[in-house]
């Protein structure tokens, strides 16, 4: 199959979609998860202390601007207002796929404004495991010195490509690029995926490989099987794309697979409120990833998305007091009863139990 070159007007139409039509699909999981209550939380709400560590760097929440957008001149602007609030909020953000940029240096200028934008915060550059192996070392070095980025994230999107009119749809020699990547790096390399899972026999082999810590980027929030039956060309790809729309393992479950593997883990995926992120931690997640709850704020200007940031900081605060935890790592150890499906999925975590 021969591969075209839109890979530019396809991320406007990603944004396109996302803004105006319904793109969420499945339950990632969170309603199931009850944070246990402290009655007596023996501390100060103001004073809760939700600072992070991640790859040798501090961060002033586990939030995290999870990648959305970036190789077309129109999303310029969403990229500068992201940056900004990460870098106000000292909190970590990823940048969208720079497959574009690669291709077309003209459109560079989309990434560089995050590190514009954003001086001290911690970035991560953005590359497709398929474009990895393809290019290799040479494309990953340019991603991240087209953002000054403290790590890289290596997608995982065969979901989406399985689906796309324009997909790659040979997933072989990708873990031997992560393998290789990881070898000799100059910048810690995070596996992402994007809305599908990560299994843990998958978490076994990266981790295998040395990355430095996994994104689970599960399913329940932005289904890109529905992003792309929504661009597709035919009614039959259309289908395809619906019927596959909550394909995936739901995010809690992931995490529970995932967590206490390897190194950090990301939770992504369905994340909806400071609360949601109070649950990831909770159950293991390092950092929290949002991307669809912050691209509207983030289009319509930085005094609305500074807003949902401090909701979302200030529940998450709210959710860390009722469960006494004066820090995050105290978060990490409060109690937690899961419920309903969830439950089913995450108790017995070896197949054959």
């Amino acid at each position: 199959m021969a591969k075209d070159n839109s890979t530019s007007p396809r991320k406007l139409d990603h944004i396109r979609i996302c803004l105006e039509e319904q793109v969420e699909a499945g339950n990632p999981g969170f309603a199931d998860v009850h944070l246990v209550h402290c009655a007596l939380p023996g501390t100060d709400l103001d004073r809760i202390d939700t600072s992070v560590r991640f790859l040798g760097y501090r961060l002033r929440s586990p939030l995290f601007i999870a990648a959305m957008t970036g190789g077309h001149p129109s999303t310029t602007g969403i990229n500068r207002r992201l940056a900004a609030a990460a870098e106000h909020f000292g909190i970590g953000m990823g940048v969208g796929s720079q497959r574009a940029a690669l291709e077309n240096p003209d459109l560079e200028g989309s990434f560089t404004v995050v590190r514009e934008e954003a001086p001290t915060a911690f970035l991560c550059a953005n590359l497709g495991a398929v474009q990895l192996r393809d290019h290799g070392i040479e494309w990953a070095d340019r991603a991240v010195e087209m953002i000054g980025a403290q790590a890289l994230c290596v997608h995982l999107n065969f979901l989406q490509e399985a689906i796309q009119p324009e997909g790659d749809h040979d997933a072989t020699g990708c873990l031997e690029a992560i393998r290789d990547l990881c070898s000799d790096f100059r910048v810690p390399v995070i596996a992402k995926e994007t809305g599908a899972g990560i299994s843990r026999e998958t978490s076994d082999l990266l981790w295998g490989a040395g990355v430095a810590a996994i994104d689970v980027g599960g399913a329940g929030g932005t289904s890109w099987a529905l992003v792309e039956s929504l661009r597709a060309r035919d009614e039959a790809a259309a289908g395809r794309g619906r019927r596959f729309a909550a394909w995936g393992i739901p995010t809690v479950a992931s995490l529970c697979e995932v967590a206490g593997t390897g190194g950090p883990v990301i939770a992504t995926g369905g994340i909806r409120s400071g609360m949601d992120m109070a649950k990831a931690v909770a159950l293991g997640a390092d950092l929290c990833g949002m991307a669809l709850p912050l691209l509207a704020p983030a289009v319509e200007g930085e005094e609305q998305l500074c807003s949902a940031i401090t909701g979302l900081q200030e529940d998450l605060q709210t959710a860390m007091f009722l469960t006494g935890s004066r820090s995050v790592a105290e978060l990490h150890r409060a109690r937690t009863w899961i419920t309903g499906s969830t439950r089913q999925m995450t108790k017995n975590k070896k197949k054959g139990d």
